[in-house]
């Protein structure tokens, strides 16, 4: 038997978003279109061992619901079983993103500090933007040492409407 990521795609109000899991926990939730989709899909392929197959199952129903909930300002943490497709390095400033609050906003420098490399700040920048699990690792709370946004995988203008419905609740 092969093993599969079951995607699905979900439109919503910041763009088209493909949602997957694989044996029961969500291993992508990201933008469709970001310039990154082919080589962020065969890296989660490759890790998990695993190929792409559209079907819909009870953990993507779930994510659909939690991130309905998010956008309408009414859940602030995610409650879904997650799993990270990436190099130890990127694992751990994903983990690092984990622990930004709600509401708050993080630099790339403070997470290079949390992840005991300071000097690292441009591959913690590049496993930001390798994230496959948006909104829940919470990449868009990530801004420059200037408070510029930065980039983001559903572009700027959607990672500044993701910080404003945090701090305000309205997107």
């Amino acid at each position: 038997m092969n093993r599969q990521i079951h995607i699905q795609y979900y439109k919503t109000n910041i763009g088209e978003l493909i949602l997957g899991s694989f044996e029961s926990k969500l291993c992508i939730l990201d933008f469709r279109y970001r310039k990154l989709r082919t080589i962020v899909d065969a890296r989660v392929k490759k890790i998990l061992g695993a190929e792409f197959v559209e079907q819909d199952d009870e953990l993507l129903k779930k994510t659909r619901k939690q991130i309905d909930e998010y956008l309408e300002g009414k859940r602030k943490m995610f409650d879904l079983p997650i799993i990270m497709a990436g190099s130890d390095f990127q694992k751990r400033v994903w983990e690092a993103l984990l622990n930004v609050p709600y509401g708050a906003t993080a630099t790339y420098q403070d997470i290079a500090r949390i992840v005991s490399n300071e000097k690292a700040v441009r591959a913690v920048a590049g496993a930001n933007g390798a994230n496959a699990i948006a909104l829940i690792i919470p990449c868009h709370r990530i801004v420059g040492s200037n408070g510029m946004p930065g980039g983001y995988s559903g572009g700027v203008v959607v990672k500044k409407r993701l910080i404003q419905l945090e701090k305000t609740g309205l997107l």
